[in-house]
């Protein structure tokens, strides 16, 4: 499983990067981004919950 952040949509609150720093990080525009790469196992309840918390809901899972 793979988290996307769509740009369109996010504003930038940090709170995904703020519940799951190994996935989610701020960029250089202060929008939300997630590694390219597959969700440890350990990390994927820190991770929904991030998508979860999300207020404009900019996070999938997949």
């Amino acid at each position: 499983m793979k988290a996307a952040v769509d740009p369109e949509l996010c504003i930038g609150c940090g709170v995904c990067s703020s519940i799951c720093p190994d996935i989610f990080f701020l960029n250089d525009e202060g929008l939300a981004e997630a590694v390219d790469q597959e969700i440890a196992e350990e990390l994927l309840a820190d991770v929904e919950d991030a998508r979860d918390q999300c207020p404009v809901e900019a996070i999938t899972v997949e």
